[in-house]
């Protein structure tokens, strides 16, 4: 595959791999593929989630297979079909799809979130739909695919027991995270940890036009102590509102986090070229706070 978008830096774009299964046609983003394989033979696993297929072993990695449309309630059929191997949340998970369609490159800005008649906050396994050569391609929320299989792969709330009655409303946080059900776990988890100031956003979009809203008022400094940002995210993406930020002679100065489960060498690397402070995956809760804890106090000390 090409994937020399990951070579650029705060282009609002992506790259989409478009995959069919039955009759409809769904995306990934290829930020988070590692490879894909002709189907492979599985071992199952006793007592798994219905989802789960089993395990394989190519070059000695074991894979876990979810069986993509068990997940999403598409009727199942004989097709061998091919392998998506992923990584992303440091996990390595093959989802078995019908065949691949092919590579499109999209701005972030095409991308249509979908409103609450189809995509629920508590069930909704969807980010984003996007028009590719006519057809409507619905964009998987892979994650949430992967927690509700597994809750134990999402964010560690437990990690913050030790952060209890802290006060940390002096330092407002502004947080740019388009899932609502992540989205109000890392507020409630910055809330147990002090953190009850704080801005949150959808977009990166959103969280730009605070920032240029603030500084326009003149209480930037007042507002927003640190940004927290995924990479993912429709309108505006994490790297754009990144680059925005610290390309700006009154913004560069405020900590940045990118906190998404894109997090790997590659897109750290993309990350760090933008100018970003600190790059976390997503079940590092417990290191979020610390590490915004590190950023806001170090500033403070300059």
């Amino acid at each position: 595959m090409d994937t020399n978008i990951l070579l650029e830096s705060g282009t609002n774009e992506l790259e989409i791999l478009e995959f069919a299964l039955g009759r409809n046609r769904y995306g990934i983003n290829v930020a988070k593929i590692r490879e894909i394989l002709s189907y492979q033979p599985v071992t199952p696993i006793p007592h798994a989630n219905p989802c789960v297929e089993g395990i394989f072993m190519p070059r000695d990695v074991m894979i876990t297979v979810i069986n993509l449309k068990r997940c999403i309630g598409v009727p199942e059929d004989e097709k061998e079909g091919l392998f998506i191997i992923t990584n992303f949340n440091k996990l390595n998970i093959a989802f078995h799809v019908d065949e691949v369609i092919g590579i499109h490159r999209v701005s972030w800005e095409d991308i249509i979130k979908p409103d609450s008649t189809i995509n629920s906050d508590d069930s909704g396994v969807s980010t984003g739909v996007v028009k590719l050569n006519d057809n409507l391609v619905v964009i998987l929320d892979f994650e949430r695919i992967v927690t509700d299989i597994s809750p134990e792969t999402g964010l560690k709330i437990s990690d913050l027991d030790d952060y209890k009655g802290r006060d940390r409303s002096e330092n407002p946080i502004l947080i740019a995270e388009d899932s609502p059900l992540l989205s109000k776990l890392i507020t409630d988890c910055l809330k147990k940890a002090g953190y009850t100031k704080q801005i949150v956003t959808a977009n990166g979009q959103e969280a730009w036009n605070k920032v240029c809203d603030f500084k326009r008022r003149g209480v930037l400094n007042d507002m927003i102590h640190c940004i927290i940002t995924d990479i993912e995210m429709p309108l505006m993406d994490g790297h754009r509102l990144t680059k925005l930020v610290k390309g700006d002679d009154d913004t560069k100065s405020i900590p940045l986090v990118i906190f998404s489960s894109l997090v790997n060498d590659e897109m750290r690397r993309k990350g760090e070229q933008l100018g970003a402070n600190a790059q976390l995956t997503k079940p590092e809760i417990g290191k979020l706070v610390e590490t915004v804890d590190s950023l806001i106090d170090s500033r403070s000390e300059a």
